[in-house]
């Protein structure tokens, strides 16, 4: 298959290399300076766990014009970001689309590109597991033996669902299929942006975060607090699982938050390395509107944005 990434950061790099090694065509959308490392040195990863580094030949781009046609396109992006890429997306003549990660607006943008493209658009939306920084010349993959996406459309069955999994045999990569991805992304950064707070609160002092169990109390309940906004508005926390942790396994939920932070990948997890700045930003104000929507109060999320120690 012919495959683009559209993206060249952590997760976009990381998922290239399973692609590669599941043996396809792959091509990567970069620009700038890593446009350069990919083209002279090829994608260089450091996979955290595996101690090991690999390094793929990729085709590389840096625009993508209508006339360039692709078997399947991963859009592998900061929430942010997708806005600016629909156009050309929509403007392209490939027909199948996964944009990739967290997700505040996927209606929107399957709207947009079904409506605005001169070719019949089928569009899925994923997330990619794993986490990562960038270093000169190479990525640093935080992931685990295989690579995990969850995966699925929205609230319809995706009828091209052998075109994705033909794209990932031998890529060792497991697929997870939902069938409202909607709902799970929602879920998800109602579930994360909570525990991402907590770097804030101790201006990325994580290793003093940990002593604080107040806070920690604070994210749990903000969590559940979300899942409530959901649920009044009618979507389904997915997984349900993520209800039981806060509800009815909260001190495996606190510990499991203190492990976390305690350890060196915990802590990478729940900084800005993993979830930006101006992604947070974009997140808690999608949050914002959901709340309004559900006309619901939230007082323990509201105090985690305004958090500080010295408030305890």
């Amino acid at each position: 298959m012919n495959i683009l990434v559209y993206g060249a950061g952590v997760l976009g790099s990381y998922l290239a290399h399973g692609l590669v090694r599941g043996g396809h065509n792959v091509t990567m959308l970069a620009r700038g300076q890593r446009l350069n490392e990919l083209q002279n040195d090829g994608s260089v990863i450091r996979h955290y766990f595996q101690f090991r580094t690999t390094v793929d030949k990729v085709n590389v781009i840096r625009e993508l014009r209508p006339e360039d046609v692709y078997d399947l396109i991963f859009v592998v992006m900061k929430y942010p970001d997708f806005q600016t890429v629909l156009p050309a997306l929509a403007a392209n003549h490939s027909s199948h689309v996964v944009i990739v990660g967290n997700n505040a607006s996927p209606h929107e943008m399957r709207d947009y590109l079904e409506a605005n493209s001169p070719v019949a658009k089928k569009v899925a939306f994923g997330f990619l597991v794993g986490a990562g920084w960038r270093e000169t010349g190479r990525m640093i993959s935080v992931h685990g033996p295989k690579g995990q996406m969850i995966i699925g459309g929205l609230g319809e069955e995706l009828v091209w669902r052998s075109m994705i999994d033909q794209a990932f045999v031998n890529s060792k990569f497991k697929l997870t299929y939902y069938k409202d991805m909607d709902e799970w992304l929602k879920s998800h950064f109602i579930m994360v942006l909570p525990m991402n707070f907590i770097a804030n609160a101790y201006d990325g002092n994580l290793r003093q975060a940990v002593k604080d169990s107040k806070l920690l109390n604070h994210v749990i309940d903000a969590i559940d607090e979300g899942n409530q906004v959901l649920e009044k508005l009618g979507y389904t926390v997915t997984p349900e699982s993520q209800k039981e942790w806060v509800r009815q396994k909260r001190k495996l939920l606190y510990m499991g938050l203190k492990m976390m932070l305690g350890t060196p990948v915990g802590r990478t997890l729940l900084s800005d390395k993993a979830v930006s700045e101006n992604e947070i930003s974009a997140l808690t104000q999608a949050f914002h509107d959901l709340k309004q929507s559900a006309n619901m109060s939230t007082p323990n999320w509201d105090m985690l944005i305004n958090y500080s120690p010295a408030s305890k």
